[in-house]
């Protein structure tokens, strides 16, 4: 298996443990967060309509992800995800997405090397001092003695969260689901 597909079937989905309940119209912290686009970014500070996805690592086809990964319900798919946000970024602006940001714990290096070799239009930016997931208590497990973030989607309007999905899965088919919603709201 590769990191840039998955066999949905074998992969165990995500339970709804209700971890993200309380997000629903929480106003994010002032925050710097470092950003693959080079300045850091302050979710609280974006205007208007913006997508933040948030996902447990990015794998690399150089290393071997954690033992047991793909048996980590939700773990398993954060490449499909980014690349499905990539893929669909023009359709997600038209339907009123200012911006789309990634956020995992990875360190900005980490990110850097994903965005670049995944051609990511979008900023990823770095939680790895687990500060945005401690003011916000966004749901997180642990792996291999590193927490990382469970994945989920929050839409945020002028730095409110408008909008929350949790769980996602199957983690390439979040960006359409955003996709729908955006147009729906319309």
């Amino acid at each position: 298996m590769s990191l840039e597909t998955a066999d949905w079937s074998n992969i165990p989905a995500p339970e709804d443990d209700g971890a993200a309940d309380h997000l629903l119209d929480a106003l994010l912290p002032d925050l710097p967060m470092h950003s693959t686009a080079g300045a850091d970014v302050s979710l609280a500070a974006m205007p208007g309509t913006n997508v933040v996805y948030c996902y447990p690592m990015t794998g690399r086809p150089d290393r071997a992800l954690p033992d047991g990964w793909n048996e980590i319900p939700g773990a398993r798919g954060c490449t499909p995800q980014s690349c499905a946000y990539r893929d669909r970024l023009t359709e997600l602006r038209a339907a009123g997405a200012q911006e789309v940001y990634g956020v995992s714990t990875q360190t900005p290096g980490e990110q850097a090397e994903a965005a670049a070799r995944l051609g990511l239009p979008f900023a990823l930016l770095s939680d790895h001092r687990l500060e945005l997931a401690e003011q916000l208590s966004l749901p997180t497990f642990e792996v291999e003695g590193v927490t990382r973030l469970k994945r989920l989607t929050m839409i945020l309007e002028n730095g409110r969260v408008a909008k929350v999905f949790y769980p996602v899965f199957p983690p390439d088919a979040d960006a359409g689901r955003v996709l729908d919603w955006l147009r729906m709201r319309g």
